[in-house]
């Protein structure tokens, strides 16, 4: 059968206030970009005339403006999942302007197949190549399209012709069975391909296909700062330490690196160092830094979720894409990041944090404990299993008026018992087989900045005798401090003797 060619507003017409409404890609990459727009501007029109438009948005990941910006702006989301990472979806979440739920991104498509999470009425799949038998191709990301496409119950394509090319090959479509029939995930080395290059959607839930022309709207990231430079250096010398020491074969395991300026420097910081053999990865991203170190012959394979590539190295990709055509593997989110395989490969993971406290603890969504920034994401999907846990952050922030060490962090993502090693700007603290009031003696002196190294000492002081020394009515002193004056320097822990 053919399916008929429509407008993005005719698309936007067969969706409907209260629908659920689920989007392929994974970050920005993959996703639709014309359909939500229109959703936009028709929930707009609505609440003009007075009347409620809002849906149940589900994705992959983190979108971009076209999609949790546009429909955040247009105040036409009432419950957003699994991750959103534009400003206008976190402000709409932090002013209660529509209820965000942050699971792990390995646990929602079984979630939504388990029953957990009701219905999905209307699934918006960009591909780049399609044929009449449902046979379709997705974009540079996966996500969790191909639950989504078997649960929806009417599906949009949009049909995206911006890359002159279809990804035919880069892709492995795979939904493992559901208990009491699971098997084992075959996947024992990165490059191991256990399901279809193609998606395919039921014909007969195809009510329409929306030409697009738009790319991905993802900026390069900003260079390497002192900071990122110096975090970058302090993880490929504990790891090159690692591999001297036997801890790591010699031949090295896979990496899983995060989204942003940190992880791109731990990876740059990798590439440069004399003592890292070449390495291969399984990620749920990879970004420009991966492509460049694939070219420079740094990185021989990379199985992932999504190209998060900036537009102008996706350019750059496609012109080349020959050369990646067996470097590169997409699957679903929920095979990237099953813990299954994580354990089985022995992923060295790396993941940044907003703040850790001195016992090895890490928030990496909150800031002060209330504002949402991002989402845990994958980071406890990969930190929990993996052979060695890294978390990176820088030791200050906000001109030195914020310390990212804490005696207690405001929000608990991941706790010290999934934390192997914290890495700074100032150092590494390696915290295996350490107790708690080791793991903060460790990790002031080797992680805190020299400003607030000794108001860290003095909170110990002040800390009540324990397994877990604390004193708790000092323990979130330095973030009321900076509540209250801006600067956590200014911090008096002897009031709290």
């Amino acid at each position: 059968m053919s399916f008929p060619f429509i407008s993005a507003e005719e698309a936007a017409e067969q969706i409907h206030h209260g629908d659920t409404v689920a989007t392929s890609g994974f970050t920005a990459s993959g996703t639709p970009k014309i359909v939500p727009v229109a959703l936009a501007e028709k929930a707009k029109k609505h609440h003009e005339n007075g009347e409620p438009f809002k849906i149940n948005l589900y994705t992959g990941a983190s979108t971009n403006d076209y999609i949790d910006g546009a429909l955040s702006r247009a105040n036409a989301i009432a419950i957003r999942t699994p991750y959103q990472g534009t400003p206008d979806a976190r402000n709409g979440a932090n002013n209660y302007e529509m209820d965000y739920y942050d699971p792990h991104l390995s646990h929602m498509s079984q979630d939504l197949r388990y029953g957990f999470m009701g219905d999905i009425d209307v699934a918006i799949i960009e591909v780049t190549e399609m044929n009449p038998s449902g046979e379709v191709v997705l974009g540079a990301g996966i996500g969790l399209a191909p639950v989504f496409a078997k649960m929806a119950k009417k599906v949009i394509l949009e049909y995206s012709s911006y890359y002159k090319t279809s990804f035919r090959g880069f892709h492995d479509n795979y939904i493992p069975l559901d208990p009491p029939h699971r098997r084992e995930i075959p996947i024992y080395k990165p490059s191991d391909r256990i399901g279809s290059p193609v998606l395919k959607i039921d014909p007969k839930k195809i009510i329409g296909v929306v030409p697009s022309n738009e790319s991905e709207s993802i900026s390069a990231f900003t260079s390497l700062s002192d900071s990122t430079r110096a975090i970058g250096q302090n993880v490929a010398d504990f790891i090159a330490r690692e591999i001297k020491l036997g801890r790591i074969p010699k031949e090295l395991l896979p990496f899983q690196s995060g989204v942003g300026n940190i992880a791109n420097a731990a990876l740059y910081g990798l590439a440069d160092h004399p003592g890292i053999p070449k390495f291969e990865m399984y990620t749920e991203v990879v970004q420009d830094a991966v492509m460049e170190l694939m070219e420079k012959g740094k990185c021989s394979y990379a199985s992932t979720c999504a190209l998060a590539f900036s537009d102008d190295a996706m350019l750059h990709f496609m012109d080349n894409i020959n050369f990646f055509r067996d470097k590169l593997l997409m699957r679903p989110a929920e095979i990237s990041n099953h813990p299954e395989v994580v354990r089985r490969l022995g992923l060295i993971a790396m993941n940044t944090a907003l703040e850790c406290d001195i016992y090895g603890n890490v928030n990496s969504t909150h800031v002060n404990g209330t504002k949402i920034m991002n989402g845990i994401g994958g980071a406890a999907d990969f930190s929990r299993n993996s052979y060695l846990s890294i978390f990176m952050c820088p030791s200050i922030q906000k001109k030195g008026a914020l310390s990212t060490i804490v005696p207690m962090v405001s929000h608990l993502d991941h706790s010290e018992h999934s934390v192997k090693v914290i890495v700074t700007d100032q150092g590494v603290a390696d915290l295996r087989n350490l107790s708690p009031l080791q793991r903060a003696k460790t990790i002031i002196e080797n992680c805190v900045h020299p400003d607030y190294k000794q108001l860290l000492w003095d909170y110990l002081k002040v800390a009540r005798k324990g397994h877990i020394p604390h004193n708790l009515r000092a323990a979130f002193a330095m973030h009321n401090t900076f509540e209250e004056t801006g600067d956590m320097r200014l911090t008096d822990f002897s009031k709290y003797a």
